[in-house]
């Protein structure tokens, strides 16, 4: 397997812990997406990912596999243990919510395209597109707090004490929200499941300083 990522990219990070908690070996081949206007647009990288995105999974050298949510539910239905869904189907759903949650209304809001977008066609100052992110951020957290503060199922994490999709979502939103000063702390549930996920060892590999590319 060969996976295109960026140490600082939630979504590749993702990737990275499902990778680890399966035992999967990679090769990991950094995509920076900012040096030289981003790598991730470069005409080489765009034949294997047309969106200009990373992270890409290569599997067999056949498969080139798009999207984080698809390269983990696909690493799921290949290699199945350990599991990272449970079994009951309302449980199933309960879990892919709480990932949906982070990986499309909190995450695509402040993707660095945006920001991008927001500061350099929009035109506004940092201190702007920096309240922008906090704002999308933190209104997402508040509600994502109240889902796993009052839901039985949560445990030491989003379901129960072992890693699902919603926990390989949660801690890289959390990384960067820390990384904007977000005081995560306001949120205690996401923060007690972020700092209990982040000390497992496949959580702490995949880690944005534990990569490569780690600057």
């Amino acid at each position: 397997m060969k996976l295109y990522s960026y140490f600082r990219s939630s979504a590749a990070y993702r990737v990275r812990i499902a990778l680890n908690l399966k035992g999967l070996s990679y090769e990991y081949v950094p995509v920076h997406l900012l040096r030289d206007g981003g790598e991730q647009l470069k005409p080489d990288y765009r034949q294997i990912n047309p969106d200009g995105i990373v992270p890409t999974l290569i599997d067999d050298e056949q498969h080139a596999i798009q999207q984080s949510l698809a390269i983990i539910e696909y690493l799921e239905e290949t290699h199945p243990e350990p599991p990272l869904l449970p079994k009951a189907l309302a449980d199933r759903a309960h879990v892919r919510a709480l990932a949906l949650q982070v990986a499309c209304e909190i995450h695509p809001l402040n993707n660095l395209r945006v920001l991008k977008y927001v500061k350099h066609t929009l035109g506004v100052d940092d201190a702007a597109k920096d309240a922008w992110y906090r704002h999308w951020v933190e209104s997402g957290f508040e509600s994502l707090e109240q889902r796993l503060a009052n839901d039985p199922r949560t445990g030491k994490l989003c379901y129960g004490d072992t890693p699902t999709i919603a926990d390989l979502c949660l801690v890289p939103q959390v990384f960067n929200a820390n990384r904007f000063k977000i005081d995560t702390t306001r949120y205690p549930t996401i923060q007690r499941i972020s700092d209990y996920a982040s000390q497992l060892d496949a959580f702490a590999k995949a880690a944005p300083g534990a990569q490569p590319d780690s600057e």
